[in-house]
């Protein structure tokens, strides 16, 4: 039996919601058809905006989106999409699948998706393919109240109001699809864009700088060195890939070999977060820089006769885990961490939901987000979990992951996966610094490579979990192999 200790008097750092983003890319069918239809679409949409993708996103409480890339946004060039439908320009989108960009969805749309989910915009500006000019007018286009050239262009395409925006990101992995930059020139760069992003009226933007995509911590060093008193943020990208670029593997056909080496790649995210932190550290002891992960996730191979260049795949159990394992290592590291953006929002990579015309499909993925939504800006609690190490010779795990917070009304909630592909795990859970009564719980489960599709759309779902018995302050419960449980302590 595995024990799992939870105090809640030792309060830690804030869990901020954000650790819960999405990104959200023009790549393949992310925004066309997985976000926006149009408003003369025959499927439910508000304003172009598909009505069950928003309602389910609502439903997870997606705190911020990032967009227009990736990639994708060292290319794209804002004015391009705003203005009448019809007048925009058309564009071969070079990095995802070379078809045809047609613009219909740009700033005012992506303004419009985030108003109807209650998220926060988080913008990636071109430096790559863009000038300071066209970056500084973008920022001034959207955030500015009084009479100039942008705001009044923006009025004219009918906004009158200046939308509210805080996070702003300068370039994106300019190591290497934003430029195959060295450190020291973007550094150089980064500072003098950054100078020319205005904060207008009340709106302060929140300034973030491109970091590493790699274990190597040079990146880290130099831009932390030469900008770091010029920014709010710092990125930091990682993929799990089970094999290599050339080779990443199926999404749902796999071994249990290589179910484990997937978990082992997504728990060296741990590893990743101290190393740079603590290169952050040597220049910034104060912690005036925070960290964003805002690209994570598994990449696999593509599903059989898709296009290769839309990065579609499916979601399963196995990556349900790695979404527990990440999530509850964000959490422990919320005191950099503020902010993380799976990749992506819909038919991209990890996607939180798939769609095919009108049907929708929520994936393993997003339930392990529906069961970790009561951290968002909860309190991290301190928390210690005996685990014994599972997997194959060359491939080892911890066999639960888990974390725990206080919410703003005292309430106790707890995450835990069980990651074992085939072994169910008995586990007593106590609570120092209140009686423990109650404890209830919400469980996703199935089978390392089960995932739900446009036949089977509820095939892996959240359920409560039955089982639970609470005596003289302790619970005891089993976790089935390849689970995910949010427990509330009561």
């Amino acid at each position: 039996m595995s024990k799992i200790i939870v105090n809640k008097l030792d309060k830690k750092s804030t869990i901020n919601k954000n650790i819960y983003g999405n990104f959200s890319e023009h790549l393949g069918r992310c925004i066309y058809n997985g976000v926006f239809v149009g408003e003369d679409s025959s499927i439910p949409n508000v304003n172009g905006m598909r009505t069950d993708v928003v309602e389910a996103l609502k439903n997870i409480k997606l705190p911020v989106l990032r967009w227009p890339g990736g990639c994708f946004a060292d290319e794209y060039h804002w004015k391009d999409g705003i203005g009448p439908k019809e007048n925009r320009k058309r564009m071969v989108n070079t990095n995802w699948g070379g078809v045809v960009e047609d613009n219909s969805f740009g700033t005012h749309e992506f303004m419009e998706f985030c108003r109807q989910v209650g998220c926060e915009p988080y913008i990636n500006g071109n430096m790559g393919s863009g000038t300071v000019q066209e970056m500084s007018e973008w920022v001034e286009y959207m955030t500015f109240d009084g009479e100039s050239p942008m705001a009044n262009l923006r009025r004219e395409n009918g906004q009158d109001e200046p939308w509210k925006v805080k996070y702003f990101c300068v370039g994106n992995e300019s190591w290497g699809c934003g430029g195959n930059m060295r450190p020291e020139y973007y550094a150089d760069l980064y500072r003098h864009y950054q100078t020319f992003l205005r904060n207008y009226g009340d709106n302060k933007l929140y300034k973030i700088a491109v970091g590493p995509g790699t274990p190597d911590t040079h990146w880290t060093d130099v831009v932390m060195r030469e900008a770091g008193k010029y920014m709010n943020a710092l990125t930091l990208h990682y993929y799990t890939v089970p094999h290599d670029w050339q080779h990443k593997g199926s999404a749902t056909e796999f071994t249990e070999e290589e179910y484990y080496l997937t978990l082992r790649k997504a728990a060296y995210m741990d590893d990743l977060i101290v190393s740079h932190t603590h290169v952050m550290d040597r220049y910034d002891p104060e912690h005036k820089v925070d960290l964003i992960v805002d690209e994570w996730g598994t990449w696999f191979d593509v599903e059989p006769g898709t296009n290769p260049g839309f990065l579609y795949q499916q979601s399963t159990m196995r990556d349900a885990m790695v979404a527990a394992i990440t999530l509850n290592i964000f959490n422990h590291h919320s005191d950099r961490v503020v902010m993380a953006n799976i990749a992506q929002l819909a038919n991209v990579l990890q996607a939180v939901i798939l769609t095919e015309g009108d049907k929708m499909v929520l994936t393993p993925t997003y339930h392990v987000f529906d069961l970790f939504k009561s951290h968002q800006d909860a309190t991290l609690l301190g928390s210690f979990t005996e685990t014994k190490e599972i997997g194959t010779e060359e491939d080892k795990v911890a066999n639960l992951s888990v974390s725990a917070s206080e919410d703003k009304d005292g309430v106790v909630h707890v995450t835990v996966a069980n990651v074992s592909a085939t072994e169910s795990c008995p586990v007593e859970l106590n609570l120092l610094g209140q009686d423990l009564t109650s404890v209830t719980g919400r469980i996703l489960t199935g089978a390392m490579d089960a995932y739900n599709d446009f036949d089977t759309p509820n095939q892996v779902h959240i359920q409560p979990m039955e089982g639970i018995v609470v005596e003289n302050g302790e619970a005891k419960f089993t976790l089935p192999a390849c689970s995910v449980a949010e427990l509330t302590l009561g």
